[in-house]
Order: C-alpha cells, then sequence, then structure tokens
C-alpha cells in the first residue's frame, strides 16, 4: 500500500528546493571565494593589515551564498520558520561564546600573577 501526495504537495516540495541553474551558481561563487581567500594568503598582493580583514569578509559572504543556493535560506513565506530558528541558533551560540569569553577573562584577571610563590601569598594576607 502506497501513499501518493497530491500533486500539488509534490509542486510545492520542488518549489522549496534550488535549481540545476541555482546550484551550479552557487558552486561558482563558492569557488570564486575560496580562491580569493587562498589568494589573499599566499600572494603577496595585498598589505598584511589588510588580509585579516579582506579573509574574513569573504567568509561571511561565502556564509550567506551557501546559506541561500543550498540551505534555501530566505525571506519566502515557506522559509520563514526555517530561518527564524537559524537566527535564534546564531544568537544563542553567540550568547554562549561571548558569556564564556567573558567569564574566562574575569578568570584570568582575578587570577594570581604565576611568578608569586606561595609564600609571598601566605605573607601578603
Amino acid at each position: 500500500m502506497s501513499i501518493s501526495l497530491p500533486p500539488e504537495t509534490d509542486h510545492a516540495a520542488a518549489a522549496q528546493h534550488g535549481t540545476w541553474g541555482s546550484y551550479t551558481a552557487g558552486l561558482a561563487l563558492s569557488i570564486l571565494l575560496t580562491a580569493g581567500s587562498f589568494a589573499a594568503v599566499m600572494t603577496d598582493q595585498l598589505p598584511s593589515e589588510v588580509r585579516l580583514p579582506a579573509i574574513v569578509l569573504l567568509c561571511v559572504v561565502q556564509l550567506f551564498v551557501q546559506l541561500i543556493f543550498f540551505l534555501h535560506l530566505g525571506s519566502a513565506k515557506s522559509q520563514r520558520q526555517n530561518t527564524a530558528i537559524f537566527a535564534c541558533t546564531i544568537f544563542l551560540m553567540a550568547v554562549v561564546v561571548a558569556g564564556s569569553l567573558w567569564v574566562m577573562h574575569n578568570a584570568n584577571i582575578n587570577m594570581m600573577p604565576m611568578s608569586m610563590s606561595v609564600q609571598d601569598a601566605i605573607h601578603r594576607q
């Protein structure tokens, strides 16, 4: 016994996915962005203080290319829930990373210097 979906459902599900052309465009953009990052590091065309910002910019652009072309996140009505869940996940990850860095920074500031011996610490009390 097989259950088949109505034709409208099949078409709606297919519309959410990309076409051959969109996958090819996404792949081409990803390859170009990766090659750009590689060239920024391996050639001496960019000054050293510009390389890191250039790589970060290319990384962020590639992230958005992959989210749009391969994961199909967007503002379409059918994708709003996935986009909202993704945004919430990014927010929670940022809170965890920022909180961890804050705790480690404060722990580092409040720790006793390593050059101080145990005897010196006892005598200071």
